[in-house]
């Protein structure tokens, strides 16, 4: 799959590492596509030990996975709840949701594959391992994976139908309202994603808009940042982020969307969690689950607090 990439401006190190980074993969894969010789800058070859140059145009050709992901035991796996045919893993910042090449080891269904081997085939597409929702590279909380292909069906409708509730919670930059919605579609260019305010006209090199819906609310006001609560309806690649920079607000410690200006002191990541899930479980009921704040990202609102 070839994918143009826009390298966040602080990039630096080595090219392969913010490579892998900025697609929210395993460096397995990144590694690979260095070795085949199909990864370019500028429209030259690129070796793996190139230094990075922030806001770098990069093309990759990656191998996409064809079959399930492989059992690994050594990876940890917290559970955060789960029925007879579902269950919600807690992802770490810093972890892959899936792979994305036969063998690449390393990610959260690796992971979910050596407890629940089940769920390696309950989704149509086997790379998936189970998982309903992908969330970015350094996005850290709630992933809902199915057991089997019946809970699959019936969860992925609930996605469709939009009846499955996702929160999250950002720390933005700047001073909010106190609630508000954005409603403007996305649509991929290269790696990243734009807001495109007229569908009609998208930005040239786009793909086709995608509808967007993202509602937010104000948990706490802090000098220059906010806490905020915030439920999408919809499922597009990057829509938080994207969403929230378009409106002025982008995610703390996203540089890819904020640029300098979302830099902070101390945040070695961007400042996204899901925080919880609620669902019909397919074998009858609602249920909510919930994942706690993590460490660094608690730390940095007693930081904000203190200032």
């Amino acid at each position: 799959m070839k994918r143009e990439v826009l390298l966040s401006p602080a990039a630096r190190g080595r090219l392969d590492r913010a490579l892998a980074d900025a697609l929210g993969v395993g460096r397995a894969a990144v590694k690979d596509a260095f070795a085949a010789k199909l990864v370019r800058v500028g429209g030259r070859p690129a070796r793996a030990s190139d230094e990075a140059q922030p806001g770098a145009l990069v093309e990759i050709d990656l191998a996409l996975a064809c079959g399930v992901p492989l059992a690994d035991s050594a990876l940890p796996l917290a559970v955060l709840g789960e029925g007879s045919g579902w269950l919600v893993a807690d992802k770490p910042a810093g972890l892959a949701t899936h792979p994305l090449r036969d063998g690449e080891m390393g990610t959260l269904a690796n992971a979910v594959a050596a407890r629940y081997p089940r769920c390696a085939s309950a989704s149509p597409e086997a790379r998936d391992g189970g998982s309903l929702q992908r969330l970015d590279f350094e996005t850290s909380g709630c992933v809902l994976f199915a057991k089997d292909r019946a809970a699959w069906e019936v969860l992925r409708a609930q996605l469709s139908e939009r009846t499955m509730e996702k929160t999250y919670l950002a720390l933005v930059v700047g001073r909010v309202p106190v609630e508000g919605v954005c409603s403007v579609a996305l649509a991929q260019r290269g790696g990243r994603v734009v807001a495109v305010p007229d569908p009609l006209r998208p930005p040239r090199g786009a793909r086709k808009p995608r509808a967007a819906e993202t509602r937010f609310c104000l948990r706490q006001q802090y000098a220059e940042h906010a806490l905020l609560e915030v439920r999408i309806m919809t499922g597009v690649m990057h829509q938080v982020r994207a969403h929230l920079a378009f409106l002025g607000h982008p995610v703390a410690g996203d540089l890819v969307y904020g640029g300098p200006a979302a830099a902070l002191d101390g945040l070695g990541r961007q400042f996204l969690h899901a925080s919880a899930l609620s669902f019909e479980r397919p074998e009858g009921g609602r249920v909510r689950v919930e994942s706690p704040l993590p460490r660094e990202l608690a730390g940095m609102l007693s930081q904000l607090e203190g200032d």
